[in-house]
């Protein structure tokens, strides 16, 4: 029961990553039907952000007030990748809609030039990230159950940016707007709805979360210029299985491929859990190509 036990708090644990890496990529891609390459490289940002924020306080506070660096390098994260997003749906994503192959070529390349960057700034050998210290340790449940305050921590984190995606989405007159042109552009846009500022303004949010996503990720090992490269096709998947602009959909789709990832990997190996899971989705979405949730509509394709 332990075992069985751990194994699901780590498929869960491993589906909130998932989920906080998705969010971003699932409101630039429902919204702007754009296909970012570059969304690990925001999560590359964000990690590197919490490594200079705990250098930072290492060098002009005092000790005791380490551990508040934490909680200042999620803000700076999600403030920095906001402004770089911005700046690239200005400058080059923009000129670029309705051009998807030239979109994907293009965010490649802003991908490869972030990490090169990074390499030159940081160095190409992994750097860690120290964890405060109201994060050691972790939750004994029960006789060799101990659940880590990281993940736990993490999971909380989460739930919290879901609630406030859900809250602006649904309960202010921005996400309406944002609601109206996922569902027909054109439409909204005849209401005077701004689509152009609506997209900046979700794209950078967007790569905002991917920044808060790699400040996580930097509580779970050491962080290095291709950290955001290994979960990127992770999150894609996670955005077309639970259905392209539907927030429930990408908990749900999350959820469904961390679970099964973690058991896969439990029973055989990770190479092939990974291939289990990748042919589970396939399948899946030959019986259902939307996704587990659709977006209604009463517009005539």
């Amino acid at each position: 029961m332990s075992t069985l036990i751990m194994q699901l708090f780590n498929g869960i644990s491993l589906s909130s990553i998932l989920l906080l890496i998705a969010l971003g990529l699932a409101i630039t891609f429902g919204l702007m039907n754009v296909i970012n390459m570059a969304h690990g490289e925001f999560i590359m940002v964000g990690a590197y952000m919490a490594y200079m924020a705990q250098r930072f306080f290492q060098q002009a506070f005092p000790s005791e007030w380490f551990g508040f660096y934490y909680v200042a390098a999620l803000g700076i994260a999600f403030a920095v990748s906001f402004a770089i997003g911005w700046l690239l749906e200005v400058t080059l994503i923009r000129r670029l809609y309705g051009r998807p192959l030239d979109s994907l070529l293009a965010t490649w390349g802003v991908s490869l030039i972030l990490q090169q960057l990074a390499r030159i700034t940081f160095g190409a050998p992994n750097v860690a990230v120290t964890a405060p210290s109201w994060l050691d340790g972790g939750w004994s449940v029960a006789d060799g159950v101990i659940l880590p305050y990281k993940r736990l921590f993490l999971l909380g984190l989460v739930i919290v940016c879901v609630v406030v995606i859900y809250s602006y989405l649904y309960r202010s007159a921005g996400g309406r707007r944002m609601r109206a042109v996922m569902q027909n552009r054109d439409m909204a846009s005849a209401l005077g709805i701004s689509t152009r500022r609506l997209d900046a303004q979700a794209f950078a949010f967007g790569s905002g979360l991917a920044g808060i996503a790699g400040c996580a990720l930097s509580l779970l090992g050491p962080i290095g210029p291709n950290v955001g490269t290994y979960y990127i096709v992770d999150a894609f998947m996670v955005v077309v299985l639970g259905g392209i602009g539907k927030i429930a959909g990408t908990v749900f789709g999350a959820i469904g491929i961390g679970v099964f990832n973690t058991a896969f990997e439990y029973s055989t190996t990770a190479s092939l859990g990974k291939v289990l899971v990748f042919t589970l989705i396939i399948a899946f979405l030959q019986w259902r190509p939307a996704g587990l949730v659709t977006l209604k509509s009463r517009s005539l394709d």
